[in-house]
Parts: structure tokens; sequence; C-alpha cells
């Protein structure tokens, strides 16, 4: 029979290594001519460093990059399509270290191509694509040169590296997506600029590859997002676009013909008409949610109130068709090959896994695994989707996970406690998925709730942009109605709310303390505390981010002092743990800094753990583990239960 005892003191067998250790990253996957998957894979227990993998046909995984390597590119910060497959035992990559690109043959050691720069990693390439003439590199190269921002350009490189980069695109404050046609004729690629974010408004040009400056625009606009172009096997250009408040697939009627004949590009057919999200944010680079297959079928990531599911859209067009796999949270980064695609992707049951899919016959094989470990299925708390009511008679969404261990219950009469997740972004959506993290929570009797509050994405370009001018209001708002909603149906003790996030999700939560009064302790992971100094601080890719979100910096200086936390500390009663990285770029650690001088300043109970070589977004397996011992700790000492666990104790000041 199962043992009563109080929420939150349940015994557990995942434990915060089991967390931090089980999780290989795994990104998207290609399928090379000769059957081989190719993938990157993300190693907490190797100090986060990121190695690209091979499972050759029939084989077993094998990391093709040398030891120690890490596939990683900080062009944007966030980094991503830091490698390509380019031939069947031959890719490109980046490696942190350096920030140079390096060819990588089977057998053989990586050679970098491309010039050493005069400071470290002032030179930063991301995003590739090959020229059919096998020669040809395309990619994004980002400069660091000293002066006020660095300077994104689109650039060509030959593959043997006997020669500098040549640049093909340059003046706009972004670039993403370079794509060649099929042909070798044209070339592709994203453009924006300042103020906006790539969800916000973009542009989709084309050039001839001998003409880069005769380069056109062919879609987008400052009220437009264009994502994920590719060509198709017909030298049509595919894309998404949410010019009708979705992101839905678009496509060229022909070719773009022979450039020195090209006087007027060709018209653009809508392919899907869906009320529904097929794109992702670009965050981002390497992102791809659509691929074709060798009958003309095109394969779909379907994004419906934030779950995701495998579509295909049929060669004759027509409405889209889920393929009825159990997959609901992927990698947004999609291969095909003849009829099969690869991908990685998790279910609300199973962790995520790099996969192939036969899309004729359904089959799946398994690549790779995030885990050799498998997760009792008793012990899986299974999310159910809530909407509830917010502000301005709006509704917000959520997935509601409920404590599930087989081995104990509550007490009787007793409600569980409640931890509000708040994701990051804040342009981003969480899934229904099988989440370690989540389960340490429900497995030691908490529930918790992951709130895509108002400015998610996922549910369409209006419900994004409920989240312009209103950041630090909507979202804290709907995190607060979140929590009162359970408790209101019983499902969660009113008087034991935790709330938690990182980045964007630390800011909700410390707004969330500071100006509300629902919640009894907070834990903010790298959370922003002074928008203000955020707006002065960040990288280039976000600096002028918070012009939508809260508005234009410095002219309303005032509205970013309003939202901030920091300047109102008086009003926080809640004790809070802070959690930083000495190395993070986006959010500095003077953010966590200045608001626990606040708060000692003010007598205000709080904890700060920060860590060395940690950057925004930890990736160290040690990080993650004293992590989750200090917050359980945290909840325990201030909600008033006795944790299972054996724990470091956390020194909690004032």
């Amino acid at each position: 029979m199962a043992e009563v005892a109080p929420y939150g003191s349940w015994r557990s067998p995942i434990t915060p290594a089991d967390v931090a250790r089980g999780g290989r990253r795994l990104g998207g996957a290609t399928i090379a001519a000769d059957g081989a998957v190719w993938w990157a894979e993300g190693r907490p227990t190797e100090g986060g460093r990121s190695a690209l993998m091979r499972r050759p046909a029939g084989g077993e995984p094998e990391e093709v990059t040398p030891a120690g390597a890490n596939v990683r590119t900080r062009v944007h910060e966030y980094g991503g399509g830091a490698w390509k497959l380019l031939g069947p035992e031959l890719a490109v990559y980046v490696d942190f270290a350096d920030q140079r690109a390096y060819r990588l043959e089977l057998g053989a050691e990586p050679v970098a191509i491309t010039p050493e720069p005069e400071e470290p990693a002032a030179l930063r390439y991301a995003d590739f694509d090959l020229h059919p003439d096998g020669k040809t590199l395309y990619c994004v190269r980002e400069v660091h040169d000293g002066g006020p921002e660095s300077e994104n350009q689109i650039v060509s490189l030959p593959l043997d590296g006997s020669k500098a980069p040549e640049v093909i695109a340059a003046g706009r404050d972004f670039y993403s997506s370079p794509r060649v046609s099929p042909d070798g004729l044209w070339l592709s690629f994203i453009c924006w600029d300042h103020p906006n974010m790539p969800w916000d408004g973009t542009e989709l040009w084309v050039t001839p590859v001998h003409d880069p400056g005769s380069a056109r625009p062919l879609a987008g606009g400052p009220k437009e997002s264009i994502f994920a172009p590719t060509w198709d096997s017909h030298d049509r250009l595919r894309f998404l676009s949410d010019r009708d408040g979705w992101w839905n697939l678009y496509r060229t009627i022909t070719d773009l013909g022979a450039p020195d004949a090209a006087e007027d590009l060709p018209a653009l057919e809508q392919l899907t008409a869906e009320q529904v999200d097929l794109g992702h944010p670009h965050w981002v680079f390497g992102l791809q949610t659509h691929a074709e297959l060798d009958d003309g079928s095109i394969v779909v990531i379907r994004t419906e109130n934030a779950t995701e599911r495998l579509a295909v859209l049929g060669k004759g067009g027509g409405a889209v068709r889920d393929l009825g796999l159990p997959f609901t949270a992927f990698a947004p980064a999609l291969s095909a090959r003849g009829g099969k695609v690869a991908f990685a992707a998790a279910t609300p049951t199973k962790e995520s896994e790099a996969v192939v899919v036969d899309v004729a016959s359904g089959e799946v094989e398994t690549i790779r695994t995030s885990t050799e470990e498998t997760v009792d299925p008793a012990l899986v708390s299974e999310p159910r989707a809530i909407e509830f009511p917010t502000g301005d008679g709006d509704v917000a969404h959520a997935f509601y996970y409920p404590p599930t261990n087989p081995d104990f219950v509550g007490p009787e009469g007793e409600v569980p406690p409640l931890i509000v997740e708040s994701h990051g972004g804040p342009t981003a959506h969480d899934t229904p998925s099988l989440d370690p993290g989540f389960l340490f929570w429900t497995s030691r009797g908490f529930g918790v709730v992951d709130v895509n509050y108002r400015g998610s994405t996922g549910y369409g370009r209006a419900y994004r942009e409920k989240l312009k001018g209103t950041w630090g209001i909507v979202d804290t708002e709907d995190c607060v109605n979140a929590a009162r909603f359970l408790a209101e149906t019983g499902e969660a003790d009113a008087r034991r709310l935790a709330i938690r996030g990182g980045s964007a999700g630390g800011y909700a939560t410390l707004c969330a303390l500071v100006f509300h009064d629902e919640f009894a302790a907070g834990a903010s992971y790298y959370g922003v505390a002074d928008a203000e100094a955020l707006a002065r601080d960040t990288h280039k890719f976000e600096a002028r981010y918070l012009d939508g979100l809260i508005g234009p910096y410095p002219e309303r200086a005032d509205l970013y002092r309003e939202r901030s936390p920091i300047h109102f500390v008086e009003k926080l009663t809640s004790p809070v743990i802070l959690f930083q990285g000495l190395e993070d770029e986006i959010v500095p650690p003077n953010q966590a800094e200045t608001m626990v001088a606040a708060m000692a300043a003010n007598g205000i109970p709080h904890a700060y753990l920060a860590f060395e070589g940690e950057q925004h977004g930890f990736r160290r397996s040690e990080t993650e583990i004293r992590c989750l011992e200090a917050e359980l700790y945290f909840y325990g000492r201030i909600l008033g239960f006795e944790p299972a666990d054996e724990l470091q104790p956390v020194d909690i000041e004032s």
C-alpha cells in the first residue's frame, strides 16, 4: 500500500544526478546518401560540450569529431546551425573554442578552412549551405572588430580553405538561412533590421550566384515573419510566412529561371492555410520544420496550442494529414531523404530520441536516445492541457503535471504545493513532453504547471503579439492566474505556491514576487531584474528586443524603471533563491548581484548561487545537480516540509 506522507517529502528514485546526467541534448538528425544518420548531441557530463555523431546503417553510434571538440557557434550568442553534412563522409562544423569553421572527412583530422582572427573568436560562422559544385560554402559570418556592434554578413568561402571568405551580402543588421538552388544559379537568404526580431518582420531575398550585387526581395516586410526557406527538387523556393496570422507554407509557382533572363521574379502560391503554426520563433540558426520527400509530398512539424505533431502535405496539396505518431515535442530541424524523415523528438511518456521515420509505412527506427536509463512509467506525470481566465477578459494556456508517485499519497485533507514554471524567451513555448526536471518535482509530491502565457508561440501571431508593450505585465499576470485557477479547483495549496523560471522566465518570476502577493517562494535562473540595464548591456541580437516588449529606449526609460523588480525590492516579502552563470553575456551577473544586494539591504530572505564557467543556460551536470538540490532544500525550508533527500544546506540570508 502507498505510504501516507506530506507532499514535498515523498522519497523519489529520480535524483538530481539522474536529471543532469541523463539528458544528452539531441539536435536535428540528417540522413546521408549511404544511409548513415548524423546528429549533434550536447553532453552535460562533459562540461556541456556538443559532439558530432554518426551511426552507419546497421551500425552503432560513434563520435566523428575529435575528443574535446565542441560543435557550437556563438553567432547571435544563441548559436545553432554549427554544422552541416556535405556528403556521406564529409561535414563542416564550428568549434566553440576559436569559432573557426572546420572541414571534417571521416578518418582524417579536421582542417580549419577560415582564417584565424586577430582577436580570439572575433570571426564567427554559422548556418552553412554547399553549392552543387561541391566546392563553395555559403554561411553567416559575424565580425567582432571592437566597434559598438558586431557586423553580420552572408559570405562564401572555398571548401578547401584556399582563400579568405568573400562577402556576398552586408549592410543589414542581421542575416540567416543562405540557401543555394539545386541548379546552382540562385542564392536565397533572410535579413532584417533593428528593432525587429525575426518573428516580428523579416525579408526573403534572392540573388544570382554569379552577381550578388543584383539581390532582390521576394517576400516579407516589417510586419511579416519569413522562416526556413529551402529550395525544392524543381528549383522552386519554399518557405513559411505568417502573413495570414499563422506560419503557413508558400512557394514560388515556378523556378526562378536563368538569372540573365529573369526580369521579374515568379509569383507565389500558398500551399497551406492552417490556423496552426508550421514554423517556430527563429532564436537559433539551422531550424527547418518542413522537408520534401521523393514523391513530392512535404513533411511538416505542425504546432497547435503548443502541441507539436508530425504531419504531411500531399503532392497534390489539400489538407495537412497528421501521421499519427506519438511525438509531441520536436527539435525543429527535419531532414528527409527518399521516403524517410529524420528528427529528434519526445512524447509525454518518453524522453527525446533521434529517429528515422518511413512516412509511407509509419515505421519508426530509433537512432539514439537521450539517456540509457528508463523512467518507471508509474512515476510519469502525464500533462493535461488547461485554459484559464486571465486579464483583459483573455484566456491563457498551460500544461498541468499532477503529483505522481505510486509509493506515496498525501495526508487526507492536504492539498499539494504547486510550482509555476515560466518559460524563457519570452517568445517561445513549452510543449507537453516527458521532462525529467518536472518529474523530479512531481515524484516528490509537487504539482507543476507549465505556463504558455500570452506572448508564447504555437498559438498564432495574434496571441504572440499580446506581449507587445506589456512584458512584465501580461506574462506575470498569466503565471499568477494559472496558480489561482489550480488553487480554486482544489489542485494546489494556495498557501504554498512557488514560481520558477530562467532568463525571461526568471524575469516573470521576479515580477510575480515583487508586484503580486500570491507566491510564497521563487527561484530565478539568470533572470532579468533590471530591464533598463538589459537594454543597455545585452548583446546585439537582443539589443532592441525590448523596444517591442516594453517601449523604445531611452525615450521610455520610465516604463523600464516601472517594470524592473530591482527598483521595488521593498515590495518583496517572499523569499527568493537566485542562480547565475558568471560568464553570461545575455543577462550579465550584475543583474543578480544587484538584486541580492538590494534584498540584503531590505532584510528579505534569499540565497544566491553563482557558477564559474557557466553562460546563459547551464550546460554542466554538476551545476544542474547543485541547483536542483539547492532549490529543493530552499523550498523545504520556506514551504514547511522535510525533503526525503540528503541535501547540502544552502545559506539563506536574512
